[in-house]
């Protein structure tokens, strides 16, 4: 009996007389009532909801005062409120721009809403909620015709909304049809019926018949705004198909959703205007609304939907690079050693640099930026030799090993086979790169400050800063957390790399500079073409190369300005720093226990080094991808089987058992 008093007090308190603000909370008052399960409540055939819902809907049938004052209230409310726009837009918005729509979500978040408003759309922010979908979808058609006999207005109200929200999709359409980035990525043969400039035309002549009440020529213009809209959908996708020569924006995925969003959109509000017996029509665009004011709610729903298709395509050109990271055979592997090698002969000129850069005292920043500036030269270096630094390698491997995990329900032994074999070969691959920068940084470091003291009577890295290396590269301090923070940066470097090359392909640069009438008559028109071709074949390693130097740089120096004491722990570099103090301080280094807590910190920080960077690169191109692993103790158990039976695959190239 409380809940039948508690109704009757919120019905007996309608007041269709009352301010716009007023209504509207009895409104919100009268949702809350309908979903406020009291605790404890046992379970039931239909939601509480529900429930309440046929006896709100009984006890206005048996009074007719009642019902017809609750009829006003909702009346008054539909003639102030904007309802096309919000049946139109609410949900996506009408913004033009990815930048526009963030902006916007984040003010909502920010900014409290008011009842006081004539926008529908904030209307329903107030009203429902996203967990409303749940009970509204199990309203039995019973119950759903007596609410819409209720909520309805009498006269052609809300038919003439949802004529006018479809008007204006089906404008918003043209005018998206004829954005000149979109247009010129479409398919010429999708737009030869001009189907964008057409849904604007036969939306506005849907619109007449539909408020002048001609049904069946509203018919018409439904059956070929639907065609109309199919052909737009084709174009939009169209466009997917040449995102991969000409490069990718989050821009233009944003207006493909809009367009998508639009069209099905429209779809549901034909169905509303046109269906004999709208209730169930009028439920799936209700939930169609709430869903989409799910989405809307959250600014991480818009970030991740539009930078999913980027991701993706940073993912797959990192895995297209990174598979000539992955030895396969012996020959690939001594090559991988080699390339190694000479990367660590050049860390170790680095090293030397880095010490002398210290030395000279310049302020944190300026110090860090040129320690950026040696550690990126020393990359660019690296990569135009075509050597190799070894911390490079799972950023880009990581994407090639997502695009081998088996997927589905069942994946075939055959495939987690290939996946486990692709395992071994990146784990050797990453120790290859390890060993050969090792091998040479270390020893060519130790040798340079050896043959400086014979010849000049004192190493060219003092004890001081050796002592001071010994001090700072221990495992007894912070060396592992920075060593994982430094597997961020490489993490980070190859996004930089990735979304570097796709803004060179999107913008065209290349085709710029081989045909840009001054780059021609600067460069001489062989020479432009040589290097647009080498721009194109080398943006991403340079994009990498430059922001991990600079990186290694400048963050610790940013960090000291906020009291944060961040530093870097790059394995090869640190063996450098190794190397010359062992070259310092001479054989008394080896009885410090310092010394072998330091060399037991290189181990750990090549460990960290890489399985950080693998590990977030491996997550991005998997969320990028849409991969899902099913069977992931298959997949366990056949890495620990390999383990078993093969522990040298994981080290140096065998032959497959037969």
């Amino acid at each position: 009996m409380a809940a039948a008093w508690d109704l009757t007090a919120l019905i007996n308190a309608a007041d269709p007389k009352a301010p716009r603000a007023q209504r509207h909370l009895w409104l919100a008052r009268l949702l809350e009532w309908l979903r406020d399960a009291p605790a404890g409540d046992a379970p039931r055939a239909s939601p509480l909801p529900v429930v309440r819902l046929r006896h709100l809907l009984g006890v206005l049938d048996r009074d007719a005062a009642l019902r017809q004052r609750v009829q006003r209230l909702l009346l008054a409310s539909w003639r102030e409120v904007d309802a096309a726009s919000a049946l139109a837009y609410f949900g996506f918005g009408a913004r033009a721009s990815f930048g526009g729509e963030l902006l916007a979500r984040v003010g909502r978040k920010m900014i409290p809403g008011t009842p006081d408003t004539d926008d529908l759309a904030a209307l329903l922010e107030l009203l429902f909620r996203p967990s409303d979908a749940a009970w509204i979808e199990a309203i039995d058609d019973e119950t759903l015709a007596r609410l819409g006999a209720l909520i309805a207005p009498p006269d052609t109200r809300l038919r003439d909304a949802l004529a006018e929200a479809i008007a204006m999709l089906s404008a918003a359409l043209h005018a998206r049809g004829f954005a000149p980035e979109l247009r010129a990525r479409m398919d010429p043969a999708r737009l030869l019926n001009r189907p964008f400039r057409e849904t604007g035309a036969c939306g506005e002549r849907l619109r007449a018949a539909l408020q002048a009440g001609r049904l069946e020529e509203a018919l018409r213009e439904a059956t070929l705004l639907r065609a109309l809209l199919d052909a737009c959908r084709e174009a939009a996708r169209s466009v997917r198909g040449h995102l991969d020569a000409s490069g990718i924006s989050v821009g233009i995925i944003y207006q493909l959703e809009q367009i998508r969003a639009w069209a099905d959109r429209i779809e549901l509000l034909l169905d509303a205007v046109l269906a004999p017996a709208p209730a169930r029509e009028w439920r799936r665009l209700v939930l169609s609304l709430l869903a989409v004011q799910a989405e809307q709610r959250g600014v991480r729903a818009l970030l991740g939907r539009h930078y999913s298709q980027l991701a993706r395509k940073v993912a797959e050109r990192n895995a297209e690079t990174g598979g000539h990271y992955i030895t396969r055979d012996a020959a690939e592997y001594r090559q991988m050693l080699g390339r190694a090698a000479g990367g660590g002969a050049v860390i170790a000129g680095t090293t030397f640099v880095k010490f002398w850069i210290t030395a000279l005292g310049l302020g944190a920043f300026w110090t860090g930026f040129a320690a950026g500036l040696n550690y990126a030269a020393s990359f660019v270096v690296v990569m135009l030799l075509h050597w190799t630094v070894a911390t490079k390698q799972p950023a880009m491997t990581a994407p090639a090993m997502a695009a081998s995990l088996p997927v589905g329900r069942d994946p075939s032994d055959g495939e987690i086979e290939g996946f486990v074999d692709r395992v071994a070969q990146l784990i050797r691959s990453q120790a290859a790169g390890i060993i050969g920068n090792l091998a040479l940084c270390g020893p060519i470091v130790f040798a340079v400050q050896w043959l400086w003291s014979l010849a000049y009577g004192s190493p060219l890295v003092g004890t001081e800063e050796a002592e001071y290396v010994l001090h700072s590269l221990t495992l007894l301090g912070p060396t592992a957390l920075f060593a994982a923070f430094t597997g961020v940066l490489l993490f980070a470097s190859s996004l930089i790399a990735g979304w570097a090359e796709n803004a060179f392909v999107y913008h065209r640069l290349d085709s710029a500079i081989e045909w840009n009438p001054r780059i021609v008559a600067w460069l001489g028109a062989s020479r432009a073409r040589r290097w647009a071709a080498w721009w194109r074949a080398n943006i991403s390693g340079l994009a990498a190369n430059v922001s991990l130097g600079m990186m290694l740089g400048l963050v610790p120096a940013v960090a000291s300005f906020f009291a944060l004491p961040l530093e870097v722990r790059h394995v090869t570099l640190s063996t450098g720093q190794i190397g010359a103090a062992i070259g310092a301080l001479g054989w008394p280094a080896w009885q410090q226990p310092a010394l072998w807590w330091c060399l037991v910190g290189i181990a750990v920080t090549g460990v960290l080094n890489v399985t950080v960077s693998f590990w977030c690169a491996f997550q991005v191109a998997l969320r990028a991808r849409g991969v899902q692993v099913r069977d992931r103790a298959r997949i366990g158990r056949a890495i620990r089987q390999r383990l078993r039976s093969r522990p040298l695959s994981f080290v140096w190239p065998v032959a497959p058992m037969r």
